[in-house]
């Protein structure tokens, strides 16, 4: 949703924003070219190539881009690097880059025979192979139903032990197939996306901490912008959308006592003014041209 993002984070020329998951670049290109000619524009990711990507992308204007190698819980620490204290406007987009799924080798796709890898960060020890061939098969289901909301967690879970105890489950493809054969045939065909979708976003998401990181950036996150800064996120499912959602109303009320006290006690102010009463999902054009971002979803706030 470039547009959209553009939008809502409102860049203007000598600002600071930190797009906090690079991927291909495209949306901090956009930042980029707003803030000309004298903001900055800080760059992270905690995928090496994507950072590598970038400075060829930013090559022409280095003096304007800072780019770092990590997580977006990060961000402190490299503004601190930066003695930077305050910034404009945050960007998080959580989907997949078109790249990690075409072109990583590291089986985030179930339509590639790759090795099961799935880490984001290749600096990261566990592997989805270690978690597939490892965990129990109650963690598996846990997994795969919390995380996937896979309906079918219980037969998935029972079926990966039992091929991995005839053989070890190593690629992308061999884990798709036995997902495949997991799920019952009238599931298969009432389903939109393929039948594996659920299983390997759960494992991704396990692999990479992802809910646990994103709440805990969240828990700070507005205290990295200047007054009438704005943070804009973009997720890609609903566990990611509901945490989102939910700190954004936190932040957005006023008073939380019950309602039976005679008078406000908590003394909470509002700190954010919510810019999306609504979720701003992709347009029909949009999904048409790529279909990747039938999923996105985008929630935005600006710092009172």
């Amino acid at each position: 949703m470039p547009k959209e993002v553009a939008f809502y984070l409102n860049c203007k020329h000598g600002k600071i924003y930190a797009d906090c998951t690079l991927g291909g670049s495209g949306h901090a290109k956009d930042i980029l070219t707003k803030i000309l000619p004298d903001g900055l524009l800080i760059g992270i990711d905690q995928d090496k190539d994507a950072i590598e990507n970038a400075k060829t992308v930013f090559n022409r204007h280095a003096i304007n881009v800072q780019l770092f190698h990590g997580n977006f819980i990060l961000l402190s620490e490299f503004l601190s690097q930066l003695n930077i204290n305050k910034i404009d406007g945050i960007l998080l987009d959580l989907g997949l880059s078109l790249h990690q799924l075409q072109a990583s080798g590291r089986g985030f796709s179930f339509l590639k025979d790759e090795p099961l890898d799935m880490r984001m960060n290749v600096l990261s020890k566990i592997k989805a192979k270690d978690i597939v061939n490892q965990m129990d098969e109650a963690g598996l289901k846990k997994i795969f139903k919390v995380y996937g909301e896979e309906p079918h967690a219980f037969n998935i879970a029972r079926k990966i032990v039992k091929v991995r105890k005839q053989k070890a489950i190593a690629s992308s493809k061999q884990l798709s197939e036995i997902v495949c054969d997991a799920i019952p045939n009238k599931s298969i065909r009432k389903r939109k996306n393929h039948p594996a979708t659920k299983v390997f976003m759960s494992l991704r998401i396990v692999v990479n901490k992802e809910l646990e990181r994103l709440n805990s950036f969240l828990d700070d996150a507005v205290n990295y912008l200047n007054p009438h800064g704005r943070l804009c996120v973009l997720s890609f499912h609903s566990l990611e959308d509901r945490i989102v959602k939910n700190k954004f109303r936190t932040w957005a009320k006023e008073c939380i006592c019950p309602p039976y006290f005679p008078q406000c006690v908590c003394k909470k102010e509002k700190i954010v003014q919510i810019l999306t009463k609504k979720v701003i999902m992709s347009s029909k054009d949009e999904i048409a041209f790529n279909p990747m971002s039938r999923s996105a979803r985008l929630r935005a706030v600006e710092k009172i």
